[in-house]
């Protein structure tokens, strides 16, 4: 259980670095170093994840469940991810804050862990429901696709 108090502060104050630190003036859009690490390609995105990584190293010192730190894991991975793709993804990361998510999922994991330990097992399902489908539906399109070439090819 979390009840460092130092470590609950370098979290939010990296996460606020990565995520929020200045803002876009004349909007209430704010943006951090995650954002502007996205601009680098490939390179920065990695950086910005590993710069992420210590938010989740100080959630499994404090001993958090496996299950909320692979939600955590999961917030990075879909911020790298999509972070990644040219354009796109630089608007993206100003508009997903993994970090601040990782942050007040520790936050509230701290005041209340078996809500957050249970909602994490329900949205590991889904997230691992949603996979499954999205592969059975790349499998299905390539089985079709290689069926259409093959009759382009023997007729």
């Amino acid at each position: 259980m979390l009840t460092n108090d130092k470590d609950f502060r370098r979290a939010r104050a990296l996460a606020r670095a990565l995520d929020t630190a200045v803002g876009v003036p004349g909007t209430p859009i704010r943006v951090g170093l995650d954002a502007l690490l996205g601009l680098i390609p490939g390179a920065g995105d990695l950086a910005s994840a590993a710069l992420s990584g210590y938010i989740v190293l100080i959630a499994v010192r404090a001993g958090t469940p496996t299950i909320v730190i692979w939600r955590m894991l999961g917030n990075i991975g879909i911020d790298t991810l999509v972070g990644s793709v040219p354009v796109f993804g630089d608007l993206f990361d100003v508009a997903f804050k993994s970090n601040v998510k990782n942050v007040e999922l520790l936050e509230r994991y701290a005041a209340k862990p078996t809500a957050v330990t249970k909602r994490s097992r329900w949205l590991a399902a889904l997230v691992i429901a949603v996979l499954a489908l999205a592969l059975i539906g790349i499998a299905a399109v390539g089985f079709i696709g290689a069926r259409l070439v093959w009759r382009l090819l023997t007729t």
